[in-house]
This record gives C-alpha cells, structure tokens and sequence, in this order.
C-alpha cells in the first residue's frame, strides 16, 4: 500500500498522499467508501508530479459511529473545511470526485479556483436519483411528505432533503471536468449525464458493460486507463 500521512482537518480524518509538491488531487469518496479509495488515484498523480489528499465523509472510514448525518448540509459544511486547508497549504488544487462526492462537490465547489475535475460514476441529478428510490421501494411523494423519514436498503429518505434537492439543480460549474460513466449504471441515467456533460462542456467517456461502482472484471483497468489519460 502506498504510504500517506495520517492528519485532522478540524476532526476530519484525512490522508496526505505522495511526495511534496505545490499540486494538489482534492479527493472525495462515495457512499459506503472511505478516504483509503483515494489511493489509486494518488499513485497515479504522483507519478505526474501531484500529492493528494483524501477525508472520511459523515459516518464513513474513522467516522462510522458519528451522529452527524451524511447528508447535503454536513458534507457540504466539511467540503467547505477541507477545502479552507487545502487552498492554504497548495498553490494548485484539483478535484477527483466519486458518486455521492461529486454530488456534494457540485454543491460546494462552484466557486473554488480548481484547474481540472475528475468525476467517476457522479451523482448530478439527486432528485432522479431519489425518483429512482421511490420507484424502487413503492414511496409516495405524498407518504414522504406525511412520515418526513422513511428508512430503505439503501439510505433513509427525508423530506427535508428531497426539498433541498428540488431547489438547488446544478446550474453552474466552470470547471473543466472529465467524466466516467457506467454504462449499467442506475443510479443515473446516460441520458442525465449527457445532458449534464453537453450543459457544462465535461469530457464524457461512457464503460458500456460498467456499473457504477466499477468493481466488475476489467474495471479496474479501465479506471486506471482513464485516469493516466486525464490526470
């Protein structure tokens, strides 16, 4: 395993990757990951001339037992801390982001100084991901509505949460972004993404046998491949 220094950004567990350097791979995990994911990616930055730096999410990694939510305000309110630190300590940052982490990047770091973006099977759309929910697990609007909290396999949906969703689409971000998608991913459609690719100019490159969590024979590869490619 590649070595990394073991650090607390305000409680945060993080880990520094890579031998010193005034470049900087901001890194931010999936749901049901944690900030050690980050590796591959940082042997790979460092190779070009990068460090990274990775964190444990709200009840992920080191942070499993907090009462804190991983929800859009707690990760929004510890991207926000991660990237006070990070900006302070790098001259040059840019952002790898998977899953739930794009999702809660997008909402963070619209207006961060980021001179490139990785996203790997993003979240872009949550309200059509929490449609998705409903679909598979027979909720109502209406039944979400009147019980606030409704517990499934996957994540407790809340009302709170699916109004946040609704009110706050994407519809800024200036970054030059790379895209990796699933092409078995249901958690977001193809059609979504390239929607959200075609809206903000993003490089799309589509792993037709994919799903999104890229764990299936070959994907490995094909992440690595696209990450020496756009790094």
């Amino acid at each position: 395993m590649m070595l990394a220094n073991k650090i607390k950004i305000n409680n945060i567990p993080a880990l520094v990757w890579g031998e010193k350097s005034d470049k900087v791979y901001l890194c931010v995990h999936g749901k049901m990951s944690s900030k050690e994911s980050a590796e591959t990616v940082a042997k790979i930055a460092e190779e070009k001339g990068y460090q990274a730096i990775s964190f444990d999410l709200p009840r992920h990694g080191e942070r499993v037992d907090e009462d804190a939510r991983c929800d859009i305000w707690n990760g929004m309110h510890d991207l926000s801390i991660i990237a006070d630190y990070v900006w302070e300590n790098w001259k040059e940052v840019s952002l790898y982001a998977c899953s739930l982490g794009a999702y809660f990047s997008l909402n963070t770091y619209g207006n961060r100084n980021i001179r490139k973006c990785l996203f790997q099977s993003p979240i872009v759309d949550m309200e059509y991901l929490i449609w998705q929910m409903m679909r598979w697990f027979d909720v109502s609007e209406e039944r979400l509505s009147r019980e606030k909290e409704i517990d499934t396999p996957i994540d407790t949906m809340t009302w709170d949460y699916y109004q946040y969703v609704k009110a706050h689409p994407i519809q800024e971000w200036d970054i030059p972004t790379c895209v990796l998608f699933g092409g078995k991913d249901n958690l977001q459609s193809l059609e979504v993404i390239k929607k959200f690719a075609d809206k903000f100019h993003c490089s799309l490159t589509v792993a037709e046998n994919s799903e999104h969590p890229f764990m299936g024979e070959g994907d490995a590869q094909i992440v690595n491949r696209w990450l020496k490619h756009n790094i």
